[in-house]
């Protein structure tokens, strides 16, 4: 009896342990360390020779990364082509003619896996080491990315219109759409200065400067009118933040407190509602803005990942397996 009742102890621990491994595995910093440990230093090199090459680059690997984590947890499916069976998220009005730098993911992807000898990491943690090394590459802080993530098998273009903030929004719907990702308004106001870099479309921030006359600054939006008419230069481009669009640092902020954002969701944060006081905050200084960036970068990465046995591993970072 005694030898039966230590077998079925060490049938449930077995079993638990099999789960714990599956279905509840948690990410880790050192999750590459023994199955491939040039994995970090080869995705840092790509990124550091793209965003030397173009520093737009930066900015974009970091929207990735956003916008992946905003439809159905941080699972590379932004990454997806369309097939007969996918709606690319790339379709959807968010990244559409907006999302860029697939291809350096594509080469990203590449060489890790030659440095790895084999598909080894996944695109999803490839897209997340790839923003944070980017913004460092722009002037940002650092901090250990969470790894450890699988990749989805699927996309859905409707759920990345749903869920990714959208410009036009209002400051109780970013609120709204933030927490519904388990992130509060101080990740919200954190996150935003993601801004700080890039650049958006005409199409982005045209209502803003032609109907939002409470809360921008007149000479401000006359300047952009000269970028963005009421009708047509949908593509024509403009700064996020105009003192630095390729430099991560707090002249967003200060953008925000002289009313001068660029999106009527950014100049939400500081129009008379409990935002205003972190934005002004952040404008006093980088250091408070840095240590908090990087804590909700850690956060939103942490976002529904797909860990264990869950997705798969892509061998092409733009289609399944």
């Amino acid at each position: 009896m005694a030898s039966r009742g230590y077998f079925f102890v060490l049938l449930h621990a077995f079993v638990f342990a099999t789960l714990a491994t599956s279905a509840f595995s948690k990410l880790s910093p050192n999750y590459y360390d023994f199955s491939c440990p040039k994995a970090l230093s080869t995705i840092k090199s790509v990124v550091e020779a793209t965003v030397k090459k173009e520093r737009r680059m930066g900015a974009s690997l970091l929207r990735l990364h956003f916008h992946d984590c905003f439809v159905n947890g941080c699972d590379g499916s932004v990454l997806l082509d369309s097939t007969s069976s996918i709606d690319s998220e790339k379709k959807a009005t968010p990244n559409f003619k907006s999302a860029r730098g697939f291809e350096v993911i594509d080469d990203i992807k590449k060489a890790v896996d030659e440095a790895c000898g084999k598909p080894v990491v996944s695109c999803a943690d490839i897209v997340a080491v790839a923003a944070r090394d980017s913004v460092v590459a722009l002037g940002g802080p650092t901090w250990k990315v969470e790894l450890g993530r699988r990749d989805s098998t699927t996309a859905s273009r409707k759920a990345a219109n749903a869920n990714i903030p959208a410009p036009t929004f209002n400051l109780s719907q970013l609120i709204t759409n933030f927490k519904n990702h388990g992130l509060d308004e101080k990740d919200l106001v954190v996150l935003s200065g993601g801004h700080s870099i890039g650049f958006a479309r005409c199409v982005f921030f045209r209502n803003h400067i032609y109907n939002d006359s409470n809360n921008i600054d007149p000479k401000f939006a006359k300047r952009l009118k000269h970028i963005c008419p009421k009708k047509g230069g949908d593509s024509n481009l403009a700064p996020l933040d105009k003192t630095g669009p390729n430099h991560f640092e707090i002249g967003y902020y200060s953008n925000l407190v002289q009313k001068k954002g660029l999106l009527h969701s950014d100049q939400e944060l500081f129009n008379g509602g409990y935002t205003d006081a972190l934005v002004r905050q952040y404008s006093y200084g980088h250091v408070a803005f840095f240590e908090d960036f990087a804590n909700s970068m850690i956060k939103m990465g942490n976002t529904r990942p797909l860990t264990g046995n869950q997705g798969e591993i892509r061998v092409n970072c733009r289609k399944v397996n």
